[in-house]
């Protein structure tokens, strides 16, 4: 008993400087301002859609609103017939004055990742050297195309990759993990930007070069990985590029999912860290300083105090991030949910270091030690 306890308070120290350092980092990232826009820098958007998300219509209308000339988006389907494909053309019709923009239908994907496939066909028809890829469910403000463009005019820089602050759909699972997100997930991002730099990258908008993107082997060769975004990061960081985080913001529109469909996107992404990055899945239990100090009081009951102790701590990394970075609505008016989200996280990272099998978009997939997909179903 005296071991475990023992071993938890170490857990537990390790938690509270962890979240001095999240507040660190924040303050950091804060203090970074894009330079001034000398030369306008020609941009190909690539959108890759799948379906009618929630919310569908206004994220692919936020690209039509950019403050930014001289940029061109193209969208792919796998089929004709993809419900997307109406909301693409009505959005079209109302901004007539908008970008250039084409409709590419890629057929089915030969490899598991199909976003990697149809990034790949976008960037074969792409006439522009910049590329920018964004997700379905991303929601991005005027001034996106103008602050990349204005940070790839740093010598060095290959990939940038923005940060984002997630907004939930309806249900309860959903408002749970935008709140993970927007206190816990970005706050690792930070921490680990300040102390190593960036060595990947996240998924739902990023910018990269194209001569980059070639020397690594272009998407096509990233179709068997589950988190191609943090490949190409990683890659762009060996290579010796510079990896930036974006000063622009964007949305993460998760939609609303129930209990079970939640439950295994959750587990569906911690296992793709831990296999992406199993020291940093390792180093996660710093991110989860409650469930410790709870666990703790459980062992050491008159240890009470320290339950309080990580609670303010826990406050100030969570406002940190949320508060400062994100301006998060969310959180300022569901704060009470926070120490319900770090219990749940706590369980599911437990429960990712079980299991090397994946559903994903209805394919049953085995995740192999170096984050490569084999479909088994």
């Amino acid at each position: 008993m005296v071991v475990i306890t023992a071993f938890l308070l170490a857990l537990l120290t390790g938690s509270l400087v962890y979240c001095v350092l999240t507040v660190l980092a924040a303050r950091r990232y804060l203090a970074v301002q894009p330079p001034s826009l000398r030369t306008p820098i020609a941009i190909s958007v690539l959108k890759p859609l799948s379906g009618v998300d929630e919310g569908l219509e206004e994220n692919l209308r936020s690209f039509f609103r950019q403050d930014y000339s001289g940029f061109e988006i193209l969208f792919a389907v796998h089929r004709a017939d993809d419900p997307a494909v109406a909301v693409v053309e009505k959005v079209r019709r109302e901004c007539p004055g908008g970008p250039a923009t084409r409709l590419i239908v890629t057929g089915e994907p030969p490899g598991p990742n199909a976003k990697a496939f149809s990034l790949e066909r976008m960037t074969q028809e792409a006439r522009h050297h910049l590329l920018v890829t964004s997700d379905s469910d991303a929601r991005v403000t005027p001034g996106l195309l103008k602050t990349i463009a204005s940070e790839f005019q740093e010598e060095g820089v290959g990939v940038a990759t923005c940060p984002y602050r997630a907004v939930p759909g309806r249900s309860v699972w959903s408002r749970l993990e935008a709140i993970g997100m927007n206190t816990e997930f970005l706050g690792g991002v930070l921490v680990a930007r300040m102390l190593e730099g960036m060595k990947f990258a996240l998924g739902p908008t990023m910018a990269i070069r194209r001569e980059v993107l070639e020397r690594m082997g272009g998407f096509g060769g990233l179709q068997d990985y589950l988190s191609e975004d943090f490949v190409i990061g990683k890659l762009a960081a060996e290579m010796g590029y510079r990896v930036l985080l974006s000063s622009c913001m964007i949305e993460h529109r998760i939609g609303s999912q129930p209990f079970g469909t939640n439950l295994r996107h959750r587990l569906r992404w911690a296992r793709g860290t831990r296999r992406s990055r199993p020291l940093g899945y390792w180093g996660q239990v710093f991110t989860n300083p409650l469930p410790l100090a709870l666990l703790l009081w459980g062992l050491a009951p008159g240890w009470w105090p320290l339950v309080a102790l990580t609670a303010v701590f826990r406050a100030a990394a969570a406002w940190a991030v949320a508060g400062w970075v994100l301006h998060d609505p969310l959180t300022r008016k569901r704060w009470w949910l926070v120490p319900v989200q770090d219990l749940l996280s706590f369980l599911v990272w437990i429960a990712g270091f079980f299991g090397n099998t994946i559903l994903w978009r209805g394919r049953k997939c085995y995740l192999s030690r170096d984050g490569r997909l084999r479909q088994i179903e």
